[in-house]
C-alpha cells in the first residue's frame, strides 16, 4: 500500500529546480510519483514505504540543495 505526503520546501526558484527536485526523488526506490511547484513551494511525494520512507526523502531533498520546512 503507497502512503502519500506533502512537503514545504524552499529554495526553488523556477522549473529547473523543479526538474531536480522530481529526477532525485525519482531515483529513490519505491518512488511511485512526483509533483513538485516551486510557485507553492511544495513537493507532493507518493511512495512505497516498505522500499523507502520520509526521511530519505526529506535527505535527498535537502541534499539536492533545498531545505524543507
Amino acid at each position: 500500500m503507497s502512503q502519500s505526503i506533502s512537503l514545504a520546501v524552499s529554495g526553488m526558484k523556477c522549473g529547473g529546480c523543479e526538474n531536480t527536485v522530481a529526477s532525485r526523488l525519482s531515483e529513490l526506490p519505491g518512488i511511485i510519483s512526483v509533483k513538485v511547484s516551486h510557485q507553492d513551494k511544495q513537493v507532493d511525494v507518493e511512495f512505497d514505504p516498505a522500499l523507502t520512507d520520509v526521511d530519505q526523502i526529506e535527505d535527498t531533498i535537502i541534499e539536492a540543495g533545498f531545505t524543507v520546512e
